[in-house]
């Protein structure tokens, strides 16, 4: 008995655990709370979501405000243990999330070498053109150390959550590059989630990585040519996706699903389905006497 309430438990974890990492971007604390609902144990799924948010919140770039700044949460900023960077501020802080709030934050020493200086400007040429492209965009230029070599990560993230549509949307990209002599190989991924859920469970994920060599000659120039590269690709992305969503005609919707599915051009009504469905089953099961 006590090994197959074990093996429950650990079939409720690994449900949990599945449909936690399936969650589309803002919709994460939704879908702990019906996780709370189904399962009936809110001290296990509080206990697993703490474990996947931090993934789900590392992967999305999930943006928060601290000292009036926004920072994104990343791999490339994570010092464990829940503990992240803001490398403008030059700061850590710890953060919580299942409840989404900081604490503990203190000094983060960063040297101030030549490393740095390229960090900043950057972020500097970075955050222009983000704060100018992107509605409600938010950016972050990270260094890291490999041996001798000097490693830049920029990460864009920008979204659109409107539950009250209801649809929620995320694009992001990150953009790799090594600092070395003369010219410098940069490779971007970007990633575009759409999640549309009204009387329909759509979800759209797109990605792309692009690369491209970049001359280096000083930290200005640098700057400003690896924007224009960013910029170049943002609006190649962009535009691919309008002529995907174009393509998908009236007529080759028509001539893929008018054999398939019916169309009505109205809303499937899933509650009177359901209530139908249960009527039946009733009478069904209902035995007539003679």
């Amino acid at each position: 008995m006590g090994a197959r309430q074990e093996l429950c438990e650990l079939e409720k974890v690994s449900l949990i655990c599945s449909l936690l990492r399936q969650s589309p971007p803002g919709e994460f604390g939704q879908v702990v709370r019906d996780l709370s609902a189904l399962v009936r144990d809110d001290r296990l799924v509080r206990q697993e979501a703490a474990r996947v948010g931090a993934c789900h919140n590392q992967n999305n770039f999930t943006p928060i405000q601290i000292n009036r700044r926004t920072v994104l949460l990343t791999h490339y900023n994570n010092l464990g243990g829940n503990r992240f960077f803001d490398p403008q501020d030059k700061f850590s802080f710890e953060f919580d999330h299942l409840r989404r709030v900081t604490s503990k934050p203190q000094l983060h020493g960063v040297i101030l070498d030549e490393g740095e200086l390229w960090r900043e400007t950057l972020h500097k040429g970075l955050k222009a053109y983000v704060s100018h492209h992107f509605p409600a965009g938010n950016c972050c230029v990270f260094r890291k150390s490999l041996g001798k070599r000097q490693m830049f990560v920029a990460c864009i993230e920008a979204h659109q959550y409107q539950p009250s549509n209801p649809w929620n949307s995320l694009w992001k990209s990150d953009w790799t590059f090594a600092l070395t002599p003369f010219t410098t190989q940069v490779t971007g991924i970007f990633l575009l989630q759409i999640h549309y859920f009204r009387d329909a469970n759509l979800h759209v994920t797109v990605s792309k990585s692009v690369s491209e060599t970049l001359n280096v000659i000083d930290r200005s120039q640098f700057a400003t040519d690896f924007v224009r590269f960013v910029k170049a690709e943002d609006t190649k992305f962009h535009i691919a996706i309008l002529e995907n969503i174009q393509a998908l005609s009236q007529d080759i919707w028509e001539k893929n699903l008018r054999k398939k599915l019916p169309v009505t051009r109205t809303f499937m009504n899933w509650n009177k389905l359901l209530n139908d469905q249960h009527l039946n089953t009733n009478v069904s099961n209902t035995e007539v006497l003679p």
